[in-house]
């Protein structure tokens, strides 16, 4: 494929919406890395009380994961609109959708203030949560993917992903403030709500600066491409992008799938499944744990760019295989180190694991947008990333905490995300190339999943 022709947007223009979209992102993932902080430290005890410590925090997880169960869905719907009806609306929506419903957790009533009736609101506000992280994560990477040129896709639509991190940042700097402020009692009692209620405030900001950016050029014109086939009756009515990745698209849908197996369980393992680790088997305390992956986040945050601009260089596969490979590698030695108890070791440990997650995250953006076709990529690199979520990232920390109770060691946790790395690796391996394709110019018919020769005629959107 030939590399990027379309013009980029003013030089002005790009940093604009690379900041609403990372701004944007940093506080949908704020919303939902606070709940997995909250849902391992306090979560079990003012909504599961009834249940041992251990069983309470695997119930705990398990309303954590009903959030990545709501993902798929989310991504159906804001998929289908956002390749209808454009990336920016959906965005605003799901901006208002998640930190709505972050707010409403502040305001829970507790299991003993309500009884089971505490539980299921919880509930179904991480459902509202998980609805609105779906859809989220495929607007924002592609409004900067098809804003810019081939060149330094890479680069640049990795600060979208930087919003992770920055949103465990902020999510986990606000709780070890509280920690280390406040009794236990009192956290337990209402510090846990403040950092809820604060997302009130973030989501005006976001929402504020996302309405003051432009739709995607490229699908701009692809939907008024659409429109005057549709009126010149070159085609048959324009078929749901749903249908149309399935069909043209389905191979890549399974290589985003495969390729999120290693980021998703690695990382849900690395910062929310730690504090539960390292509080109970390592003894640290829930503070020093709280500081060690604040500042493995900061890390992350800053390596992400770097590994993107690199697959700008190298491609995005050989980054990502990197990437897949050595957080598998590191494994064993993530959980010896923080067996030492050490607050050194534990960040050593945190820290070199999202270094390496981040080889795998950085690259994704641009290498899920480079694959589907502009009338149904927000539907394919969403369905890709948030169907495999459920299957990942979802039951991460529920099955690593079973792990750990069942067998009382590490080994089977450390041999759980190795097997994740593997499937990746294979994955990404049978994988094409991307980085030259012209965003523009990704054709929607079966070549771009299985390479077969293209009709001379084939669509060019």
């Amino acid at each position: 494929m030939a590399s990027g022709t379309t013009a980029p947007p003013p030089p002005a223009s790009l940093p604009r919406i690379v900041a609403a979209s990372l701004i944007g992102t940093t506080i949908e993932w704020y919303d939902f890395f606070l709940y997995g902080s909250a849902a391992a430290l306090v979560f079990n005890k003012l909504f599961f009380p009834d249940s041992d410590p251990l069983v309470g925090t695997l119930l705990s997880f398990l309303t954590y994961a009903v959030g990545f169960a709501a993902r798929p869905l989310g991504a159906l719907v804001f998929g289908h609109y956002g390749d209808r009806l454009g990336r920016k609306r959906l965005l605003v929506l799901s901006l208002l959708m998640m930190g709505g419903a972050t707010f409403a957790i502040g305001l829970l009533p507790t299991h003993a203030t309500v009884g089971t009736a505490a539980p299921v609101l919880l509930t179904l506000l991480r459902l509202v949560q998980g609805f609105a992280l779906g859809g989220e994560w495929g607007g924002a990477v592609l409004l900067v993917s098809e804003h810019g040129d081939a060149r330094r896709r890479g680069f640049w639509a990795s600060w979208p992903q930087t919003g992770a991190p920055a949103g465990q940042l902020l999510a986990t700097g606000v709780l070890s403030l509280l920690t280390a402020v406040l009794s236990d009692s009192a956290f337990g009692s209402w510090g846990w709500r403040i950092p809820f209620l604060l997302s009130g405030v973030l989501v005006i900001i976001g929402l504020w600066i996302r309405l003051s950016v432009d739709e995607s050029p490229v699908f701009q014109q692809a939907l008024a491409q659409a429109e005057a086939r549709k009126a010149a009756s070159e085609t048959d009515a324009e078929k749901p992008p749903l249908v149309s990745v399935l069909r043209h698209h389905w191979r890549d849908i399974l290589v985003a799938m495969g390729a999120r197996m290693a980021e998703n369980i690695s990382y849900y393992v690395i910062t929310a499944f730690i504090l539960v680790y390292a509080t109970t088997s390592a003894g640290v305390s829930k503070q020093t744990a709280l500081n060690a992956v604040l500042i493995a986040s900061a890390v992350h945050f800053a390596v992400i760019p770097a590994w993107g601009a690199l697959s700008d260089r190298i491609g995005r596969r050989p980054v990502y295989l990197l990437g897949a490979a050595g957080v598998g590698l590191w494994m064993f030695p993530f959980f010896s180190l923080i067996d030492t108890g050490g607050f050194g070791d534990l960040v050593l440990a945190v820290t070199v694991g999202l270094v390496l997650h981040g080889a795998m995250y950085a690259p994704q953006a641009a290498f899920f947008s480079e694959m589907f076709a502009t009338r149904m990529r927000y539907s394919g690199a969403s369905i890709g990333a948030q169907f495999a979520s459920v299957a990942a990232g979802a039951p991460a920390p529920l099955i690593a905490t079973a792990l750990l109770s069942d067998y009382g060691s590490s080994t089977p946790i450390a041999l759980y995300v190795i097997a994740a790395s593997v499937l990746t690796l294979v994955a990404v391996g049978v994988a094409k190339e991307t980085r030259h394709r012209d965003l523009a110019r990704v054709e929607d018919s079966a070549d771009t999943a299985s390479g077969e020769t293209r009709q001379a005629n084939a669509r060019t959107v």
